[in-house]
């Protein structure tokens, strides 16, 4: 048996699995400190389907302690950029395009040193290691505690990022240190904003990582904890602390890998209706789709790996107004506050989950409570939802193929049964934890991202060396070796580069090995 949990703005779901089956399926209140909400979760699968936890083998969390404390600006360790690339890139010194009070919370700095490389890999000027200890000595001065290293073009030749990274631990072997080659792709500012944000979650990463493990101890569960990626795969605990940004997405994510199983559809347009948001991606083989530009978290551009998503403020527990001009759903939600806000419940505010209840779409709270609304009116919210769907699903679709449609989430009961230019929508069994349901499904993945020389007649080698690495990585990470399969081949020939070069990205995925 194993364990999944998602942790989301407005409820913390929890499944039991056993293979692909759900034995039992929890949802719970989000707390503030989150930890809590998930032992009350573990409580309540204990109560709905009894069992030892000695029998877990495994369990998987995705959470969004990291996007909040963002978000939120709380909790970020004092942080510096180290940018080698002088004398290029100077106009644009690290963090320019950051919100103000961001840069404020990390009590950014940032410091430009000699290095980096032009885009066929000559260098733009040799490292200067005085100058990057004269950078570390500042940076141990004014009490910075994590450090994000990025060198122009250094997906191409990382060789001055990891220079300059053994520098900066001999000078402040304390030091949290990330490097923008191991998080980004091609793109400076953004890879360098991506590495920054990692850095100024370093501190907090471990202490999330460790409060996990504690709520797991005080339940019992001894069994190794995963978490979940942005891609759909899992991360054990220590790459979870070293790389607290490949968690943003995984709420989402978690329940795209959801709907595939529930539904049997592995190509289709998933509708994620949480408490808060809802949340539309398109499912390929199985997995998100990538998103292939740059992506804005918190307000700030960013190039590592992200579903494809958009994300609306609409979910059940969003506020419903009618103003004299028109019809408004959300954003605002009430959030974890649902059970004491909404009318259903006594409250005295007016959610989408009270029309879902006037409109005879589910059972939950008090029906009396909402029997005084307009027929007319709960058919137009439900409409104008229905519309707002339609729209989010027309815009995510690249081609002109009609794609069935998944609704998830326990907001979904919104959804009506067809979907205008989509057809039916399919509502499989225990919809409303899909997203706990993915993260208990979760496989390991390998991937490999860098630039091959192909030489001529020899680019099929090249292909199946980066496929054999890509898998000899799942394995690493801890999948079965008999189940690792490729899930994604990207090759891009680059003319601009020496020796016929292409940049080459490889997925392997595979079942995550659980012990007996």
């Amino acid at each position: 048996m194993h364990i999944g949990i998602d942790v989301g703005g407005t409820n913390t779901d929890a499944v039991l699995m056993s293979g692909s089956c759900a034995l039992a399926a929890v949802k719970t209140n989000t707390t503030d400190d989150v930890t809590s909400g998930i032992v009350s979760a573990l409580e309540k699968l204990q109560r709905q389907h009894g069992f030892e936890p000695a029998d877990v083998q495994a369990v998987m969390i995705g959470t969004t302690h990291f996007l909040n404390a963002l978000v939120e600006a709380r909790r970020l360790a004092p942080t510096a950029a180290l940018r080698l690339g002088l004398p290029a890139t100077s106009s644009l010194p690290p963090m320019t395009d950051w919100p103000d009070h961001l840069v404020k919370a990390i009590r950014g700095r940032h410091y430009l040193c000699r290095g980096g490389h032009e885009f066929d890999g000559r260098h733009i000027a040799e490292l200067d290691e005085g100058e990057v200890r004269r950078a570390a000595a500042d940076m141990a001065g004014h009490g910075v505690r994590s450090v994000a290293i990025t060198s122009v073009f250094s997906p191409i030749n990382k060789e001055f990022e990891a220079r300059a990274a053994d520098i900066v631990r001999s000078e402040i072997p304390e030091i949290s240190v990330s490097l923008s080659h191991e998080i980004g792709r091609i793109g400076l500012l953004e890879r360098e904003n991506a590495t920054v944000i990692n850095a100024a979650l370093r501190e907090l990463a471990g202490h999330i990582v460790d409060g996990l493990s504690s709520s797991l101890s005080a339940a019992g569960v001894q069994a190794p904890l995963y978490l979940s990626q942005n891609d759909g795969t899992l991360m054990d605990v220590d790459f979870a602390r070293r790389y607290p940004v490949a968690t943003f997405a995984s709420g989402p994510t978690n329940s795209m890998r959801g709907a595939a199983l529930l539904s049997g559809l592995d190509t289709c347009a998933v509708v994620d209706v949480g408490g808060t948001t809802s949340d539309v991606g398109i499912l390929r083989s199985g997995f998100p789709r990538e998103a292939t530009s740059e992506v804005t978290v918190a307000g700030i551009r960013t190039n590592f790996r992200m579903p494809d998503i958009l994300s609306v403020g609409m979910g059940g527990g969003s506020r419903v107004r009618t103003g004299p001009q028109e019809l408004t759903i959300g954003p605002d939600s009430v959030g974890s506050g649902l059970q004491e806000r909404a009318l259903v419940f006594g409250g005295d505010t007016l959610t989408a989950t009270d029309i879902a209840v006037a409109a005879g779409r589910v059972e939950i709270g008090d029906p009396a409570l909402v029997g005084h609304l307009d027929k007319g009116f709960v058919a137009a919210v439900l409409e104008r939802i229905a519309m707002d769907v339609a729209e989010l699903v027309e815009r995510m679709r690249t081609t002109a193929q009609s794609l069935p449609v998944v609704a998830v989430g326990g907001g979904s009961v919104l959804l009506p049964d067809r979907v205008e230019g989509c057809g039916e929508v399919h509502r499989p069994q225990n919809y409303a934890v899909a997203n706990a349901v993915g993260a208990a499904i979760a496989q390991v993945s390998g991937e490999v991202d860098r630039i091959f020389p192909t030489p001529p007649g020899q680019r099929d080698s090249v292909l199946d060396g980066a496929k054999q690495e890509a898998v000899e990585r799942a394995v690493a990470t801890g999948a079965v070796p008999t189940s690792v399969s490729i899930v994604e081949c990207e090759e891009i020939p680059l003319p601009y580069l020496p020796g016929n070069a292409a940049r080459i990205r490889v997925k392997a995925v595979g079942t995550l090995a659980l012990e007996d």
